[in-house]
């Protein structure tokens, strides 16, 4: 990895480290700082990373210039009964231009998912998401993006990239490693009718706030992410406030940490980025403690990865079949370390997505099944692959 993109963090937030307890959890990983410089990755599982660019973020300037105290709220928490090896490598600086920060952050995070350590990214506006989808690249594998926001955030092709316009970008451009993208949270007043049409026409997921309100809804389709992105503005504003985009409505804070713990939890998520916190809006480090506090939940979560599928065969699974009447099979598959329930979709062999053979589900899609109603998301990914 070449160093030279990565800056230590700040002395102010190091000062604060020592003097914390012992057993705090600043003081139980690895940190790049300038007194002892870049960190040993070797056996570390998962890695914090800072990105202080917010130039492209639309109407919340300022967004990424003081990230220290969401790592100061962090590291005077105490860990769990964790084993997975942490540290903090520093931040990713702006560049000449927002550019080159892109293609820094690519760079830094190619590296990372190539040598199986998870990213923990503190933004920054949320355009940084496309620079990080872009470090999946070299992988030459498709992915799956989910977004906790109230926008989709898609704008045109036309329009430059920012926070309100990267998912257009992500979607369209060459590489196009996207094989699904997930919305969960988005507020319909926010977003166009042509734009949700679109989505429903992509056979993407597009999930709103009053449904999924029940965070329990969406553990399948975040255990089915290779990424995940927070907007701060998909939180209600009495609950983080550290944004100029604001509104009354959104996920609570225990919402926000639920979220980040099935996020955690899924065994394929390997990049968590929070983005659009902005200090200048805080009031007393609320929001900096909250996204510190949905940090810690993520890595609980990792540490609690049952680590079934992909890792396990189908051999570690129940296997229930259901038959339409039309004479179509589903074949669902519930696994026996950690109960979860998966379904099939059908492959051609060889095929490009066979990552994506088994979408994650709950028991109630199988109910429905029995009741010869096709689950959605099956749907959804099966018509991908015609």
């Amino acid at each position: 990895m070449n160093t030279d993109f990565l800056s230590p963090i700040s002395n102010e937030v190091f000062a604060n480290i020592i003097m914390q307890s012992p057993k705090s959890l600043g003081m139980n990983i690895q940190i790049h700082s300038s007194e002892s410089g870049m960190p040993d990755l070797d056996d570390v599982g998962i890695v914090i990373l800072g990105v202080k660019e917010g130039r492209n973020g639309v109407n919340n300037q300022g967004c990424g210039e003081d990230i220290s105290k969401i790592r100061q709220g962090l590291y005077k928490l105490f860990p769990g009964n964790w084993n997975v090896k942490i540290a903090d490598i520093g931040n990713i600086e702006q560049g000449n231009t927002v550019r080159d920060t892109y293609f820094a952050l690519s760079e830094v995070m190619s590296f990372l998912i190539k040598n199986n350590i998870l990213v923990v990214l503190i933004g920054g506006s949320q355009d940084l998401t496309y620079a990080n989808y872009r470090g999946y690249d070299s992988l030459e594998q498709t992915v799956n993006l989910v977004a906790i926001d109230s926008h989709f955030d898609l704008g045109t092709l036309e329009d430059e990239l920012s926070s309100e316009s990267f998912l257009s970008k992500i979607i369209m451009e060459e590489p196009n490693n996207l094989f699904n993208y997930s919305n969960v949270g988005y507020q319909t007043y926010f977003n166009s009718q042509e734009e949700i049409n679109l989505l429903q026409n992509l056979y993407f997921d597009a999930y709103r706030l009053g449904e999924v309100k029940n965070v329990e809804l969406i553990e399948p389709i975040l255990r089915d992410a290779d990424i995940v992105s927070i907007d701060v503005g998909s939180i209600q504003q009495s609950d983080a406030p550290a944004n100029n985009n604001a509104n009354p409505n959104g996920f609570n804070g225990v919402q926000l940490c639920s979220i980040a713990r099935y996020a955690g939890i899924s065994d394929k998520v390997t990049s968590f980025g929070v983005y659009e916190y902005n200090s200048l809006f805080d009031i007393g480090n609320q929001t900096a403690n909250l996204i510190a506090q949905s940090i810690w939940y993520f890595i609980e979560g990792v540490n609690y990865r049952a680590k079934d599928y992909p890792y396990s065969t189908k051999e570690s699974y129940q296997k229930f079949s259901v038959i339409f009447e039309d004479d179509d099979l589903i074949n669902f598959y519930k696994s026996d370390k950690s109960g979860r329930w998966w379904m099939e979709i059908n492959l051609i062999s060889d095929n490009k997505y066979k990552r994506h053979a088994l979408i994650p589900c709950a028991y109630q899609d199988y109910v429905k099944a029995l009741d010869q109603k096709i689950p959605e998301r099956w749907y959804k990914a099966q018509q991908k692959l015609v």
